[in-house]
């Protein structure tokens, strides 16, 4: 999620800006059921480990449960130095979070999902990240979390897909320019 004029929170991280109505959360849904690994840092997991006993609400609407299933049953790795513990089907990385992914790339598999501006801007700026995948916010924060962080030269990217959704919110997604999938 990024709003209109970049930012992924807040300044203090709040994210109480993101529309999530039952239109996108399937469209997402559909996507993430195609995953074969979240690495989120801290922030990001934090926010997301709401999903993991989300499904026992039952007052959860079936779009959202649905969510918290795929959430629940997908392999995640968490790359933090202060978390002491991770929940469910996670697993906690000390280490460094560059090598780690660099070394799963080479494994076969699902794609990877990338999740927290902090960990993804390591990525990014190593150009590590093959698709981009943009949810833009009908909303100008005007300050907060840049989604993309600086970089020493431009990364190219090509326009796959586009969807706009009925709340105003748009799906852009990009593969880097040089890959051929």
């Amino acid at each position: 999620m990024v709003s209109l004029d970049g930012f992924v929170a807040r300044p203090n991280g709040a994210l109480d800006w993101v529309l999530v109505d039952e239109e996108l959360h399937t469209f997402i849904n559909h996507q993430q059921q195609e995953m074969g690994l979240y690495c989120y840092g801290r922030g990001m997991y934090e926010v997301l480990r709401f999903w993991e006993t989300a499904d026992q609400d039952p007052t959860l609407p079936a779009h959202e449960v649905e969510f918290a299933r795929i959430w629940q049953k997908t392999p995640k790795i968490v790359f933090s130095s202060t978390l002491d513990e991770v929940q469910g089907n996670t697993r906690l990385v000390r280490g460094d979070a560059v090598a780690e992914v660099r070394r799963l790339q080479q494994e076969p598999g699902k794609d990877m999902e990338v999740g927290g501006p902090t960990l993804a801007a390591a990525f990014i700026q190593r150009n590590m990240i093959d698709v981009y995948g943009l949810f833009v916010q009908p909303v100008l924060l005007g300050e907060g979390i840049p989604f993309f962080p600086p970089l020493e030269t431009s990364l190219n990217l090509r326009l796959v897909e586009t969807r706009p959704f009925q709340s105003g919110v748009v799906y852009l997604c990009y593969h880097v320019a040089n890959d051929r999938s």
